[in-house]
């Protein structure tokens, strides 16, 4: 008995110094900070690092850095573009399912999902033939967000100055 209430004090114990971590679904809406605008998000816990949908790739060099300018379709006109420009981190190879590798630039983006204000670095890939145009990988999520799998769109994008 002693034994058994042990044991429970030292998992209640536990949990007390586990981050607190945000339940999201499967799908969820994503705030591009700097750029002040929302896109719906695959939250994928099979992939490693996030991407994002980039269209018209200009690489230049701004201050002595290798940057990239780039588009995404505005979710508000499909018609239209926003623009968006970071430094190159760095550029990856990437092996796909179908054997060929591909090579991508690699920025840093920041990502209010739910209340959680993540950065983490993000490749950059035409992804008009997919659903979605920004993946969420385990680098942005780990630590941070656990996933509902069979739920989509459980919290809104809610990073506000205030709690930053």
């Amino acid at each position: 008995m002693l034994l058994g209430l042990a044991c429970l004090t030292q998992s209640a114990g536990a949990n007390d110094s586990v981050p607190s971590m945000a339940i999201l679904g499967a799908v969820e809406n994503v705030h591009i900070m700097e750029e002040d605008f929302v896109l719906e998000a695959r939250m994928d816990t099979g992939a490693t690092s996030s991407s994002l949908n980039a269209l018209n790739k200009e690489r230049f060099e701004k201050d002595g850095e290798d940057w990239i300018r780039f588009e995404v379709v505005d979710p508000e006109d499909e018609e239209a573009r926003i623009t968006l420009e970071r430094p190159i981190e760095r550029i990856v190879r990437i092996r796909r399912h179908s054997g060929e590798s591909q090579e991508r630039p690699v920025v840093r983006m920041e990502f209010c999902i739910g209340n959680q204000l993540l950065t983490a670095d993000t490749s950059l890939i035409d992804r008009t033939a997919l659903t979605y145009q920004a993946l969420i990988g385990r680098s942005h999520m780990a630590g941070h967000i656990l996933v509902d799998s069979g739920a989509e769109h459980l919290q809104a994008p809610d990073c506000s100055a205030d709690d930053q």
